[in-house]
């Protein structure tokens, strides 16, 4: 079992910066593969980023690549995502996710990850 918090969340004006943490508790954590998912109002959620059990191989979306950055500290228990050049559009809940896949081309189903926090809300004003 692995229980995952988010925080870090927050309103920030459209080009700021924020990063978001993501704490696990539990077993297996440096064996699993870790990804940011996000929510907006209205629309299904979607794949943001993810990372693997060594941190060697990063996965984005490509409405993120560029701006989002994906880190995990194993010594931690600890995930990070650190976004930059903000966009209105990216107002969204934000929640990670943990996964034992090996499939790296599996990374961006939400149906590979069976351990999900509770999301932290992220506003962009514009």
């Amino acid at each position: 079992q692995v229980q995952l918090a988010e925080s870090g969340g927050g309103v920030v004006q459209a080009g700021g910066s924020l990063r978001l943490s993501c704490a696990a508790s539990g077993r297996g954590f440096s064996d699993s593969i870790m990804a940011w998912f996000r929510q907006a109002p209205g629309q299904e959620r979607e794949f943001a980023a993810a990372i693997t059990w060594s941190g060697v191989s990063t996965h984005y979306a490509e409405s993120v690549k560029g701006r989002f950055t994906i880190s995990r500290d194993n010594t931690k228990n600890m995930v990070y995502l650190q976004m930059n050049s903000l966009k209105p559009e990216d107002t969204a809940v934000y929640t990670c996710a943990a996964s034992w896949t090996r499939f790296q081309n599996m990374v961006r189903e939400p149906g590979v990850y069976g351990f999900w926090g509770q999301g932290t809300q992220v506003t962009v004003s514009s």
